[in-house]
């Protein structure tokens, strides 16, 4: 997503995340580290902080196998490496393009 945005709504961010908002409305009870802002409708704004740490729960309850409780553990002491996190993005857009080349062909 652009950093040219303070805020994102949950639509954007369901999407970004290929997720429904039903289950980053989940995430945010099941998961302290993410409280998106509120306005006076209840309409949820996330930041890019906040999508970071969505990115995270989702890498590691998808790709790694870890419950909402061991992801959260594992974010607040850490124990997880952007790198990894970003290799494993990489390599899914990768595949991603390669299914789409060869349907094509």
């Amino acid at each position: 997503m652009s950093d040219s945005k303070l805020y994102y709504s949950i639509g954007e961010v369901a999407k970004q995340l290929g997720v429904n908002t039903s289950k980053l409305r989940f995430w945010e009870k099941a998961v302290p580290l993410v409280r998106p802002t509120k306005n006076q409708k209840g309409v949820r704004f996330y930041t890019s902080q906040d999508i970071e740490v969505l990115k995270r729960i989702q890498y590691l309850t998808d790709s790694c196998g870890f419950t909402l409780e061991g992801a959260t553990d594992q974010i607040k002491n850490d124990r997880v490496s952007d790198d990894r996190m970003r290799i494993v993005e990489n390599l899914t857009q990768v595949r991603e393009f390669l299914v789409k080349l060869k349907e094509e062909l």
